[in-house]
């Protein structure tokens, strides 16, 4: 026998037969009743499957037994319980010793959720095999319930497990393998192959090498639009390589312009190369590292808008409508042969980086919890490498990322002090602003000081006015096409030769990208303040882009010109053109977007809900159009050999003839060694090498020679096939006895030594 425990609201058994005393009900005003409960006969209980019992509530709400047939009885439980609700909770003996089945928790009594539950012992070995079954369904719920045959059951950690359940363990799900660890490795790169990143970066590299076709042709031996200025670029990746693998020091000191100093410094460095330079050695390698360079900047650029777009809140077809139409919209077809021009990918890769770090996006605005400090040093590390590569498309880049600071902060706590609470941004986000802004500022004062010391060395180099108003384009220009795209070259013919120098002066971004963007300011996925300053953004740039010609450049260029530093450097304002392209090719996303998001919602409609083929083409449609007026016709023609001439002698050196397009190659057959050569090629002519030129026109007299020894010129190399038509043409076989040099022919060259 056993009493009820009113003062503790629960019941303890005092012996393993006993009865089991079931918990005190608690009252609705919350004061525990006493659950003393009579022993009853088996023909007056309502036997009740194990696992199902519920502790009576106080709230008036009602438990549920299941009956023997299946059933369930429900039990009124506001206050104390109705005398014929009343169960006999007194355990009955099992007629089958170790049939009983405890499928729930015992605890030594403690009580659970504020109501101890009791055990309920099993009558028949039938009533314990129902009660397992509904254990298995109950899943985590705790039963109380105690067996009568401590033989047939197994205690582990506190629970009380049915040796009898294991008989259902074969009617179990089977576990779940574990992968091995080349399966894990296996699926990861599967998961990285088809990542969206990976098809995007997959994508713009083929096609960049379809779009720049035949470039990697015969990439040792040809150059893509003309072999002058390729051939100077090609130099100056492998004199940057070379020199930061064997003497750094000497960066700025190159092997040509001999004995000018800081001559690396006389153009665009493309410094950013510098790691592509330090592989391979010769001419023919510095051809093949140049187009390879090239379709790699395609490509980047291509990516890197995309990711600016995406960045932005533009869809996957939208996005790529954006980097197709950055990369090849037709005016860059004319700057085929400025590889300095075409290495712009890092400008919105690394806008993409620094709108990626800051939680920014042009479509859902400021989210502060998309916030990552190492997206920020990485658009900052990105942005120095591209303003590397030269102050040509890196200055405007700096001078756009200091006026976004500004800009941002001002608005920053412009809202702070309307408000009155201040947009949450971080010590770290600070911090790596800082940080990020001071290597960018850092890197352009290290480019910057050997062009201040050019400038002072040589200040007839600075442009003027004049210069700037040679290049800068009309109107017009900015619906012209270059001879170098294959839809529009041959349409604009006569179009071209009304330009004072179509080459800077051919602006078309492409009349795709013009009706796309027109239509993204009335359809688009950007909020209209957002299509309005992209509006006023393309028609700013446009404005700075004509330079001289929007109203003299009174109230655009020339205030830059004469007050920004190293703006007046800048002699092309057309290029310029960069970023109204890019402008034009976020609105073009946006309308884009729209487009495709609305092509989704018919087709949700549609039953199945899958676009028909003539949706899907539409989404398609504005991607191949601006793909198809990026194509081109660019020549790639043979770049001249080496002479044989130039693979043993030793400098310093004067090959003649010498002038700005011969000098070039020049520069590119001296990678063999980079011995010192008195040739050179740049934006500019040292007043030294003009004279050297002029001198040099008797060669070989002794005016000439005692020159040249003057400047420690110890070798002259003339080039037979290329005295054609000047006065060498006539003294290259003259008699040099007397003037105390030695003269010797070299297949197809006159190696005079001083």
């Amino acid at each position: 026998m056993t009493t009820g425990q009113s003062g503790t609201g629960s019941a303890r058994p005092t012996s393993a037969g006993d009865a089991t005393i079931r918990p005190a009900t608690p009252t609705a005003a919350g004061t525990p009743t006493p659950a003393a409960r009579t022993a009853a006969t088996a023909s007056d209980t309502t036997p009740a499957a194990a696992g199902t019992d519920r502790p009576a509530r106080g709230d008036g709400t009602t438990t549920s037994a299941r009956t023997a047939d299946g059933t369930k009885a429900a039990t009124p439980t506001n206050g104390d319980p109705k005398p014929d609700a009343t169960k006999n909770d007194s355990p009955k003996p099992s007629t089958a010793a170790g049939s009983a089945v405890m499928d729930g928790a015992v605890t030594d009594g403690a009580s659970r959720d504020g109501a101890a539950e009791g055990g309920r012992a099993r009558d028949s070995v039938g009533k314990a095999d129902a009660a397992e079954d509904d254990s298995a369904e109950g899943g985590d719920t705790t039963r109380g319930e105690k067996a009568s045959d401590a033989d047939s059951s197994t205690k582990t950690d506190g629970e009380v497990k049915s040796a009898g359940s294991e008989r259902w363990d074969a009617f179990a799900s089977a576990p779940e393998p574990v992968p091995s660890r080349f399966s894990r490795a296996a699926r990861a790169v599967g998961r990285l192959l088809i990542h969206e990143w990976t098809l995007a970066s997959l994508g713009a590299l083929a096609l960049a090498v379809l779009m720049t076709w035949p470039t990697l042709r015969y990439p040792r031996y040809t150059l893509p639009q003309d072999y002058w200025d390729p051939s100077l670029q090609a130099w100056q990746m492998a004199w940057s390589g070379h020199i930061l693998l064997t003497e750094p020091a000497r960066l700025w000191q190159s092997n040509t312009f001999f004995p000018e100093l800081w001559s690396f410094a006389f153009s665009d460095t493309l410094l950013g190369y510098a790691p592509a330079g330090m592989l391979g050695s010769g001419p023919e390698d510095a051809v093949l590292r140049y187009n390879i360079m090239f379709v790699l900047a395609h490509a980047l650029a291509t990516l890197g808008a995309y990711a600016l777009a995406r960045q932005l809140g533009a869809g996957r077809i939208g996005a790529a409508v954006a980097g197709v139409a950055y990369t090849y919209a037709p005016w860059l077809l004319a700057q085929a042969g400025h590889l300095h021009v075409l290495s712009n990918g890092g400008i919105p890769l690394a806008l993409a980086m620094l709108a990626r770090g800051h939680g920014w996006s042009l479509r859902h605005g400021y989210r502060p919890e998309r916030r990552h400090d190492g997206w920020v040093y990485a658009g900052w590390l990105v942005a120095a490498w591209q303003l590397s590569l030269g102050f040509g498309i890196g200055l405007p880049f700096a001078y756009f990322l200091a006026g976004a600071v500004l800009v941002a902060a001002v608005l920053f706590y412009a809202r702070r002090l309307r408000t009155g609470q201040a947009l949450p941004f971080g010590r770290r986000l600070l911090v790596a602003d800082v940080v990020g802004g001071l290597l960018f500022a850092g890197v352009g004062l290290l480019m910057a000081i050997p062009y201040f010391q050019v400038t002072e060395l040589h200040p007839y180099a600075e442009r003027t006015i004049g210069d700037i108003s040679i290049f800068s384009p009309p109107a017009s220009g900015f619906v012209t096409a270059p001879a170098e795209s294959r839809i529009w070259g041959g349409l604009h013919e006569g179009a071209r030769a009304a330009l004072p120098w179509h080459p800077e002066m051919t602006l078309l971004p492409g009349f795709v990208l013009y009706a796309l963007a027109a239509g993204g300011l009335l359809f688009s996925v950007w909020r209209l303040r957002h299509r309005l300053l992209l509006l006023a953004g393309v028609l700013v740039t446009m404005a700075f882009a004509m330079g001289t010609r929007f109203f003299d450049g009174t109230f655009t260029y020339v205030p830059l010109f004469e007050h920004a530093p190293g703006w007046n450097a800048l002699r092309t304002p057309g290029r310029l053109m960069l970023w109204t392209t890019l402008l034009l090719a976020l609105l073009a996303a946006g309308a884009v977007t729209a487009l495709t998001e609305r092509v989704r919602e018919l087709a949700a409609q549609r039953i199945p809900s899958w676009p028909g083929p003539w949706l899907r083409l539409a989404t398609l449609l504005p991607l191949l159009l601006v793909t198809v007026e990026g194509l081109n016709v660019t020549p790639h023609p043979v770049v001249p050999t080496q002479p044989a001439a130039l693979r043993t002698v030793e400098g310093p050196l004067l090959v003649l003839p010498s002038n700005q397009s011969l000098d070039q190659h020049v520069m590119l057959w001296s990678t063999g060694g980079f011995p010192d050569v008195v040739n050179g090629g740049s934006g500019f002519t040292p007043r030294q090498l003009d004279d050297v030129r002029r001198v040099t026109q008797s060669f070989p007299d002794q005016t000439s020679v005692d020159y040249l020894r003057t400047l420690g010129v110890r070798t002259v190399v003339l080039l037979r096939g290329q005295v054609a038509g000047t006065p060498w043409e006539i003294s290259i076989d003259a008699p040099v006895d007397l003037l105390g040099i030695s003269r010797q022919e070299v297949d197809g060259a006159v190696v005079y030594r001083l």
